[in-house]
């Protein structure tokens, strides 16, 4: 059931964004090593973490506010695809 704001269309470019993020974090990892890819990947984390905190203080819960921390994360995967 999709309500007030939510959009399968994100939530796609999300899992594009992923992708996308995992792909270049292979391509990392396979020429520099692990040390860069771990950083890279502790950011994301981070950001990922942080968003979903503010969005828990704004009265977002459960998996509306994994969704929306999801897709502030990865949402840009929308800009790379055609």
């Amino acid at each position: 059931m999709m309500s007030g704001s939510r959009s399968s269309t994100d939530v796609d470019a999300s899992h594009i964004g992923l992708v996308v993020t995992i792909i270049v974090l292979v391509v990392i990892a396979s020429l520099s090593g692990p040390r860069g890819t771990l950083v890279i990947a502790a950011c994301l984390t981070s950001w990922f973490v942080l968003v979903l905190t503010v969005v828990h203080i704004r009265g977002g819960r459960g998996g509306e506010a994994v969704r929306r921390a999801y897709v502030a994360t990865f949402g840009w995967g929308d800009y790379v695809t055609p």
